[in-house]
């Protein structure tokens, strides 16, 4: 399993990311430098960033640069910079979609008494 190695011998790890993936230099700034801020400091890291937002104050707020590219850009990450990537799920075809990207998935928590959703997101086999 992807989070053995990270979970070895470790009683901390670091979950960090920016909070969604505005563009891909931004995001590859981000994980560039807790990569090298974890690695220099002995410390294992997942990568979490939000593909879409769902959860805005309001209507107008940004929410994502198009579902697709923005996994894209988390799976990119992931290869480049050899870690873990999580992100969050609102409803069950987005943890079909998601789940081709990532490493594990993260349900919301007012998302967490969703039985649909919660069965969708075991069905893809991810933690």
């Amino acid at each position: 399993m992807i989070f053995d190695e990270i979970f070895k011998n470790k009683s901390f790890f670091l979950i960090a990311g920016p909070c969604v993936v505005e563009s891909e230099k931004i995001t590859y700034e981000i994980a560039e430098a807790l990569k090298k801020i974890t690695d220099d400091l002995d410390i294992p890291f997942i990568f979490k960033a939000s593909y879409k937002k769902a959860n805005r104050t309001s209507i107008n707020s940004f929410s994502s640069i198009g579902e697709e590219k923005a996994l894209k850009i988390l799976f990119s990450v992931r290869k480049q910079f050899n870690v873990p990537v999580i992100t969050d799920v609102h409803n069950e075809e987005e943890a079909l979609l998601a789940a081709q990207y990532v490493d594990c998935l993260q349900i919301p928590a007012f998302l967490c008494r969703q039985t649909e959703l919660l069965v969708a997101a075991g069905k893809t086999g991810l933690p």
